[in-house]
This record gives structure tokens, sequence and C-alpha cells, in this order.
């Protein structure tokens, strides 16, 4: 269905503290993950009823619990178990800086299922973290009962970038791997300024009218996101981008359970079509789009939760 819609080592820490007091909606705890990583694993339990139904959420790419404004609300419904990735928020960094990419965050999503004591969920996945759910469902598809998909693609994410700018797949593909190197190897000369950057309201206005993101109904929260997301060295970004660049597309004939896809409009860093795509070559599956940039449930939260609530009652079926 596709709707259209007009609205023994020494353990690395990541980062420094958040620039922002831990709000009370929230808990974390450490989770130490098959190889001995060690994650920051959070969840949003506090603030919802015990019998409400539980979703592994798979986030964007050194991305946090405040990117999703509709999921801390007390009447959000959904209880939420999720995680930082390697090297940010607070999770710790690998051994051996090559133990980054899908495979390892998939062991990741496995080691906080188990520690939450999930034996099977719906997994909601955004940006990268589609790439992770998707991996999950194919490699473990015992332990996933539903897929929904936000501004991401189950595989080769960068040759789908740029996407409303029409280029050709090899070329999006190397402009945006180019970038990642940028931001790699320039990083340790941008991460000072970066985490410098105040994002109070005029800096959040600034980027929610770039292009890159639009308007936010909750200016607050989205420099709060960015703030935190500020915290982790732009190097270590690029170092882990560069590694989830080499995940394929997954084979999307093996999927066998209920699957949403969201897709923002105006996504540079996922594009629309190829979410459509991925959408037409799963049975059932619903293809959804918004007329937003890669934050779509930043921008309209109230249209993607209630999405969200509408999927997890064709799961609970």
């Amino acid at each position: 269905m596709i709707v259209a819609m007009s609205a023994t080592r020494e353990p690395v820490p990541a980062v420094g503290p958040s620039p922002d007091p831990e709000p009370a909606g929230l808990s974390f705890h450490d989770v130490t993950s098959a190889d001995g990583t060690r994650l920051r694993a959070w969840s949003n339990a506090p603030v919802v009823a015990d019998d409400a139904p539980v979703v592994l959420l798979c986030n964007g790419l050194g991305t946090n619990p405040y990117t999703w404004p509709a999921l801390l609300r007390r009447d959000c419904g959904v209880r939420v178990v999720s995680w930082y990735h390697r090297g940010t928020g607070g999770s710790e960094r690998p051994r051996h800086r090559r133990d980054v990419g899908i495979d390892t965050f998939v062991a990741d999503a496995l080691a906080v299922m188990d520690d939450a004591g999930l034996d099977r969920v719906p997994v909601l996945g955004w940006s990268m973290g589609v790439n992770t759910a998707f991996e999950l469902a194919v490699t473990h598809p015992d332990r996933v009962a539903g897929l929904f998909a936000v501004a991401g693609v189950p595989g080769s994410t960068f040759a789908s970038m740029l996407g409303p700018l029409h280029l050709p797949r090899p070329v999006a593909q190397a402009l945006t791997v180019g970038a990642a190197r940028v931001l790699k190897y320039g990083g340790p000369a941008i991460t000072p300024v970066a985490q410098r950057l105040r994002m109070g309201r005029l800096g959040v206005t600034v980027l929610t009218h770039s292009g890159f993101m639009l308007p936010t109904p909750d200016p607050e929260g989205t420099g709060r996101a960015v703030r935190d997301f500020l915290t982790t060295p732009i190097d270590w970004y690029g170092h882990v981008a560069l590694a989830t660049s080499k995940h394929r597309r997954v084979p999307l004939g093996t999927i066998r359970v209920p699957t949403t896809f969201v897709a923002g409009r105006y996504d540079v860093l996922a594009g629309a079509r190829d979410m459509a795509s991925a959408a037409a070559r799963i049975p059932g599956a619903t293809y959804v789009e918004l007329p937003a940039s890669h934050f779509v449930q930043m921008e309209h939260p109230e249209e993607v939760h209630a999405l969200l609530l509408d999927f997890l009652a064709t799961v609970e079926e």
C-alpha cells in the first residue's frame, strides 16, 4: 500500500557529560555486547504504562532519545528500548576501530534485547538504523515481529542519498562517501568548532531553515538533540559512516513480517524513491511519504507516532 500525505582493555569513553540534565522520563544503564564493548542503553519506561507494547529502536547513527519527541511523552503508549551507538553518547569505543558497522550494530541490538528480556519484538529504525533493523530481521527472523522504517533504506544507503537532486546512484555514492572521508580526516579540526555551537533558539532556526532540516514544532527539544549529538568527535562519525557505507542491500524477499516505510519527500540522506522501491518488493508493506526532510519524526511527530501506533496494531493481531 502506498500513501502520500501532505503533512582487559581500558574502556574508552565516547564523550564527555551531556550538556543538559537527563529528564526524569528516561532511564539509562550499561549493557555489554558480545565482544565486550560497553553500551549505554536507554528506555522511556519511567513514563509509560507497564502493559504498553514494546519496540526496539535502532536509532540513527550517533543519535539520541531526544530525536523522538513523541516517544518521550507520558501518553505515548509505547515502551522503547534502545542504545547509543559505539563511541557515542556514553557507549565506549570498541577495542579495535574496525569493530563498527551494521554487523556489529546487529550484535549490539541483540545484546540490548537480551538484557531487556525481549525474545521477539517489533523493530523501529531510523536512518542508518533501518539498515540495522532489516539486517536483524534477515539474520535473526525469530527475534523480529515487524519493521517500521523511518527515513532509511535497507542497505546501499549512500547510493540513495541526495535523492532530491536526481543524481545517478554511482555519483551520489561517490559524493557522499567522499563527504564521510572528509569528516573522518578533517574531524579533529571540525570538532572544536562544532562543540562550541550553542544550538539555542537562533542556532536551531538557522539549522531548520537550511534545507537540510525543516522547522520542528519543538525548537527547544531540537536544540537538545543536536547538542547531544555534537558531544561526539566528528572524526568518529566519519569513521563509523564509512564502515556503514559498505552495507549491501538485504534480500527483501525474505521479509515476512508487517512492514511500514515512512519517507521524507525532501530527504537528502535517504531517498524517498529508494524507500518506495523497497516497500514495493515486500508483500503487504505500507509506504507513506510526508513533506519532510531526513528528520521526519522531529518535523511531524504526531503523524509519525500515529503511523507507529497503527503499525503496532497490525503486529499485535
